[in-house]
């Protein structure tokens, strides 16, 4: 059996896990896709009378034909890279090849923490929204516009006239020195609001006053709750702002908010996902985002049953 490990060179997240699969023996291959074509490599064949791909992947250490991996843990592969002798045109030519050819590797037919598919899906803020809701989940009052009209009626209607502007996308509009800026939550009243807003969609939610929030973690069928209490303005807003200044805590999951996340996992075939809760002072939790794809290690009593639970999924895959 072989444990196939998807994802950048620098990932302290995966680190974890593939440090655990080691420990108990368990044969691992980490590769990251954006090393293609230049590291690493692959070679697959179908034919007439086959029902799926053969081949295997070639790494820089080592090889695995497909047939050998039992299990795919896809977490944060890096963008392809190509040859700078290529011009820009030849460069996205090759980016679309690479991307086609390696979708060779989604037709592994084992299981996967996420499948990619499974997670562009889910990672869609009004799919995600809209089934969290069918789930019987809580989501708080949300608005995607570009009209600054609607954007500002939608605000003046909520309690204090005041609203959460969210990002919709994970891709960050400014860099600095070459480096994405991440945009975080921000508080919007309606005389912020310009005409600015007609020049893409933006999503504005009703500004729920929390007491604290919840990083709910899901591995196959186990919830692990983090409630996370904010020290500072900035983490007040949003959380990632400042995590230095978090305190977290153990939390019990109201079965209503259990029974919703199951059914959500259910829906979009996932074997992973963290998602975020706000709680106000009546204890009502309300959904903000689903993140099948999103970051866990950094609760610190969390890190270790985390790390071994998803490390059970790999390595004793089950449909």
């Amino acid at each position: 059996m072989t444990v196939l490990v998807l994802t950048r060179d620098a990932d302290a997240t995966a680190d974890l896990v593939i440090a655990e699969l080691n420990h108990r023996g368990v044969r691992v291959h980490r590769l990251d896709p954006g090393s293609f074509p230049q590291v690493a490599g692959l070679s697959a064949y179908i034919g007439p009378y086959d029902r799926r791909w053969a081949g295997s992947l070639k790494g820089q250490h080592q090889d695995t034909a497909f047939d050998r991996v039992t299990s795919v843990y896809y977490r944060r592969p890096s963008p392809f890279r190509f040859t700078d002798e290529m011009s820009e045109a030849d460069a996205r030519w090759a980016e679309s090849e690479a991307r086609a050819g390696f979708g060779v590797l989604t037709t592994l037919p084992c299981p996967w923490i996420n499948h990619p598919h499974r997670n562009a899906v889910a990672s869609v803020t009004p799919i995600a929204l809209a089934t969290a809701a069918r789930c019987g989940l809580t989501v708080p009052k949300t608005l995607i516009t570009n009209s600054p009209d609607d954007a500002r009626d939608f605000v003046k209607a909520l309690p204090d006239t005041v609203a959460a502007y969210k990002a919709l996308g994970s891709r960050s509009p400014t860099e600095i020195d070459g480096q994405p800026h991440a945009l975080w939550t921000t508080q919007v009243r309606p005389e912020d609001i310009d005409d600015s807003v007609t020049l893409t969609a933006h999503q504005f939610q009703e500004w729920v006053p929390k007491v604290f929030e919840v990083r709910l973690t899901v591995v196959g069928t186990q919830m692990f709750a983090a409630r996370i209490r904010a020290g500072s303005e900035a983490s007040r807003i949003d959380f990632r702002s400042d995590y230095d200044s978090l305190t977290y805590g153990p939390c019990v999951v109201p079965e209503r908010v259990r029974d919703g996340v199951r059914k959500l996992m259910s829906e979009f075939g996932l074997r992973y996902s963290a998602l975020d809760f706000l709680v106000n002072k009546h204890g009502h939790w309300y959904l903000v985002d689903v993140n099948p794809n999103g970051q866990w290690a950094f609760v610190p009593f969390l890190r270790e049953p985390i790390t071994q639970a998803i490390a059970d999924l790999l390595e004793r895959p089950t449909p």
